[in-house]
């Protein structure tokens, strides 16, 4: 690539400010779109915002607020939040309820986004399996949404710390060849 080219390129991209592209990433991370939002860029940004918390929070929804927990156990390790951290603060509170679960603390929100009971007590049966009976496949799938929503994520906070794939433009040589009258001498 000429530097041409570089100079090209870097000329178009003076009408995008990315303002701060790092707290923009953060701000983004948060809450889905918040960094688009933050730099100016209120269509990505509102865009952004509802296609991701809309995906999430109906996987959320399939699983009766069950599908996003945080749990490191041996029993359970929970990979599948990794992905659904991407959401940001929306799947934080499954920390705090894995935390209040591990403490025998008494859980919030009646228990969305807690960790399952893997002992099984009084008769009553495994609670993750429990889950997967009541809600059958919508379990699974509500899961996926989740995990989706989260990796959409990674890619807007990329977007917001990167700004947008721009083509590259071809020098002037490229553009306009010499006549062939000219070029014969």
């Amino acid at each position: 690539m000429g530097t041409g080219n570089r100079r090209n390129r870097s000329e178009t991209n003076k009408g995008i400010e990315l303002r701060q592209p790092m707290l923009a990433a953060f701000l983004g991370w948060l809450l889905p779109g918040a960094g688009h939002l933050y730099q100016g860029r209120y269509g990505k940004g509102v865009l952004f915002m509802v296609c991701i918390l809309t995906t999430y929070f109906f996987g959320l929804a399939m699983g009766g607020g069950h599908v996003v927990y945080a749990s490191w156990k041996p029993n359970d390790k929970r990979w599948q939040y990794f992905c659904q951290l991407g959401v940001g603060l929306p799947a934080l509170p499954a920390i705090a309820q894995a935390r209040r679960a591990d403490a025998g603390r008494p859980l919030l929100m009646g228990g969305i986004m807690a960790p399952p009971n893997r002992r099984p007590t009084d008769g009553n049966p495994d609670e993750l399996a429990k889950w997967h009976r009541d809600y059958n496949s919508l379990f699974d799938l509500g899961t996926v949404y989740t995990m989706i929503a989260g990796l959409l994520n990674v890619l807007a906070i990329y977007d917001a710390m990167s700004g947008p794939a721009l083509p590259e433009h071809d020098s002037d040589e490229k553009k306009h060849p010499p006549d062939s009258k000219e070029s014969v001498s």
